[in-house]
């Protein structure tokens, strides 16, 4: 498939501020448990949900340039008892306007407890809210992957890895950004929150390769017999029809060699995983700030690799027969 950097960075750039404030809320939920020490909600929860819906509003935006009418955007939620895409847009603004209040509850300190669980979790208004953004976090993460893991006929697509890797590395990379902030910032959780960005980096490690030795064996249910309609048991394309490329070669197919492919494929392997992974684990050994923030924003890199990755690994049955121009 044809890689459009708009839906690239829309997904990458959601799954970070998904991430960051699932970090945010689990480390909330931590310091209020007496598991952590307690953060000044102002200064840290307040500015994190800031950032976690700066990185949802900058996803939105890149979706727009993928639109060949913006102004009938709003129509695509129409159709949410059948598409994945219309929960996705439901589901967005939704997650975004509850990161938004549960950043003012935060930042105007209206945190008044209102009962206490078994005696050592108080249970205040951006706790619910916060529980109520993570449910409507974890569902987004599943309706974006399904936009791509319900099209049956994209064998790479079609498998429920797709719907792992796009939830646990956009956890992974929310994560990671959370440690770089605590460390910017001073705060005591850049450890807590770099263990779990290494833990959610390598089981994306795990189900990503997975996903890698899965596409590379797939037999696929379509051949260039079935493609033209022909059962000759030796059927090679000679010539596409065209002259040059056509809607079909510039959409459904990446264009590139397979040389840069395995090129892409090996880059995206070494950012998303070890680099950022062997950094964390030196910020923690070396209290390097920089080596968290470092670990970000290569991981960050790896990911727009990936995701360009994942779309041009997908091979269109309709590939079959626009196979080359000559």
């Amino acid at each position: 498939m044809h890689p459009a950097f708009s839906v690239i960075f829309l997904t990458t750039l959601i799954g970070v501020g998904q991430g960051l404030f699932l970090a945010l809320y689990t480390g909330q939920v931590y310091s209020l448990a007496n598991l952590l020490p307690a953060q000044d909600s102002q200064g840290f929860y307040a500015l994190g949900s800031l950032l976690s819906l700066m990185f949802l509003v900058l996803g939105l935006l890149a979706s727009f340039f993928h639109l060949g009418r913006p102004e009938r955007a709003w129509r695509s939620m129409t159709q949410w008892r059948t598409s994945w895409l219309s929960r996705e847009v439901i589901l967005l603004p939704l997650f975004m306007l509850l990161v938004l209040f549960y950043g003012v509850v935060q930042y105007f300190d209206l945190t008044g407890v209102w009962f206490t669980i078994q005696g050592t979790l108080p249970v205040d208004a951006s706790l619910v809210l916060g529980l109520l953004a993570s449910i409507c976090a974890f569902l987004l993460f599943g309706c974006t992957a399904m936009i791509y893991a319900s099209v049956k006929f994209l064998q790479e697509w079609h498998s429920p890895l797709t719907l792992a890797n796009y939830t646990l590395l956009g956890i992974a990379s929310g994560f990671m950004f959370a440690a770089a902030f605590s460390a910017y910032s001073g705060i005591d959780l850049a450890m807590f929150y770099g263990i779990w960005a290494v833990i959610f980096t390598l089981f994306g490690l795990v189900t990503r390769g997975l996903s890698l030795y899965r596409n590379r064996r797939i037999k696929r249910k379509f051949s260039m017999r079935s493609a033209i309609g022909v059962r000759h048991n030796k059927v090679a394309q000679q010539t596409q029809g065209f002259m040059g490329g056509s809607f079909n070669t510039q959409e459904f197919f990446h264009g590139q060699m397979d040389a840069t492919i395995r090129r892409i494929k090996f880059t995206f392997m070494l950012l998303v995983f070890p680099l950022p992974v062997g950094l964390m684990v030196a910020s923690f050994m070396l209290g390097a700030v920089n080596l968290s923030i470092l670990a970000f924003s290569i991981q960050y890199l790896g990911l727009l690799l990936e995701r360009w990755y994942f779309f041009a690994d997908a091979q269109h049955p309709q590939n079959l027969y626009y196979q080359s121009i000559a």
